[in-house]
């Protein structure tokens, strides 16, 4: 049975959050949320445990990782209309959870996503994940063509039923990535709120990897391109090719002339890599074209 109002269900993906889910679960509690649910994937200390002396749900998840987590939370766990997803480390703010939900509850939109960047407090993210952020966001708004400013942030408010309407299989923290690139892909209006970003308590431990976990999330944004921005997908690789084709095609040439040194396996490898560049260029553009006219076909199937 859920408890408290039925209307929203704060969701706290956890892995060893001792150290910070009980202060947590009480700081929503007391900012009025009695339905929190507490997914633990497996944690080792006492989180579960604390989360529940708190006054949270709690389960286990059957798999791993925070993408995993939110997927069988909502489709399993949550009956409430709108999700406020948050992370257990105390490093966002339940004060902010109002300006959160207040555009879902307007019907201004269907998913929200909290700027960590307009109100980041000293010493809450190094300058490596700056840099890094910074990046990924630029790279989103290229390929996506939607500036959302903030797309790593795991403070989100979302309806449910916009939630299932997503395609998403990320195992772990590129579920944010995903999400985001999926509301462009589906239409999903989405909305941007300025909220409060603190540093990690001591005692604290992240479970994010700066390198890995941004390598995957730098994948997984160029692999969702191939069907949301199939020119840049297959075009960034046709170009790489073209460049390379000729780049190899001018040293044959100059080694031919300049030193009457012929290199036929360069020349049919430089022609190959020409041709295939220019194959992908070509069959960029007509994916674009014909994504573009989906597109169109669906928006004129949803004005009638």
């Amino acid at each position: 049975m859920m408890t408290g109002s039925p209307e929203v269900c704060v969701l706290l993906p956890t892995m060893n959050e001792a150290a910070t889910i009980a202060d947590v679960v009480a700081d929503y509690r007391e900012a009025g949320f009695e339905n929190v649910l507490v997914v633990d994937g497996g944690s080792t200390d006492e989180t579960r445990q604390l989360a529940a002396e708190a006054g949270a749900r709690v389960v286990e998840q059957s798999g791993e990782g925070k993408g995993q987590a939110v997927r069988e939370a909502v489709a399993e766990h949550v009956d409430a209309e709108f999700v406020l997803l948050a992370d257990a480390d105390a490093t966002y703010d339940a004060a902010d959870a109002t300006a959160m939900l207040e555009p879902l509850r307007d019907g201004r939109t269907k998913h929200v996503i909290g700027d960590r960047f307009a109100d980041m407090r000293p010493g809450a993210m190094t300058r490596l994940n700056r840099i890094g952020n910074r990046l990924i966001n630029r790279a989103f708004a290229r390929i996506h063509g939607r500036d959302y400013r903030d797309i790593l942030s795991g403070y989100r408010a979302f309806t449910r039923e916009s939630f299932e309407e997503l395609s998403l299989a990320a195992e772990g923290f590129g579920i944010e990535t995903e999400m985001a690139v999926e509301c462009v892909k589906r239409g999903v209006p989405v909305e941007v709120v300025p909220i409060t970003y603190r540093p990690r308590p001591e005692g604290s431990d992240t479970n994010l990897h700066p390198i890995r976990d941004g390598g995957i999330i730098f994948l997984e944004l160029y692999r969702k391109a191939k069907t949301n921005n199939p020119l840049f997908y297959f075009g960034s690789v046709g170009a790489t090719a073209t460049a390379g084709g000729v780049l190899m095609a001018i040293y044959v040439l100059y080694d031919w002339i300049a030193n009457g040194v012929g290199h036929e396996i360069l020349a049919i490898v430089s022609a190959a890599g020409i041709l295939l560049g220019f194959q992908l260029l070509m069959f960029g553009f007509l994916a674009d074209m014909i994504l573009t006219l989906h597109r169109e076909g669906i928006d004129g199937h949803e004005r009638e």
